[in-house]
């Protein structure tokens, strides 16, 4: 696996477990379909949240926010809807997009959240 795949990973983890920690349940990871991916699925109370997690080791090429644009967050809603409709449980709550950005320089990331970005 690449470097840049590794880093990747341990990022969605780590924002994984920031997530728990703040207490939302994470319902699916790396869940796609035929639009793209969502690295992650949480529920916060009753509703869904769809997490896009970006991951950097350093800030040289911007913050990891910097990578979340206008079409990006187009998509990341459209797949939202999908991922309602694959799961009928959730097809009535609220949702909303959130993006984790992790900044792993050293041997310790620093973890970020935007919460419901429009």
């Amino acid at each position: 696996m690449r470097a840049k795949d590794t880093l990747g990973r341990r990022g969605e983890q780590a924002a994984a477990d920031h997530l728990v920690a703040q207490g939302l349940e994470i319902l699916d990871r790396n869940w796609r379909c035929e639009i793209g991916e969502i690295d992650i699925v949480a529920l916060d109370g009753e509703t869904v949240v769809v997490v896009e997690v970006k991951t950097r080791s350093t800030s040289a090429f911007g913050h990891p926010f910097e990578a979340i644009n206008g079409e990006k967050l187009v998509r990341l809603h459209q797949l939202g809807r999908r991922w309602r409709v694959a799961h009928p449980d959730h097809r009535r709550r609220r949702m909303r997009v959130d993006v984790v950005g992790v900044l792993w320089p050293g041997s310790e990331a620093r973890i970020e959240r935007l919460i419901e970005v429009a």
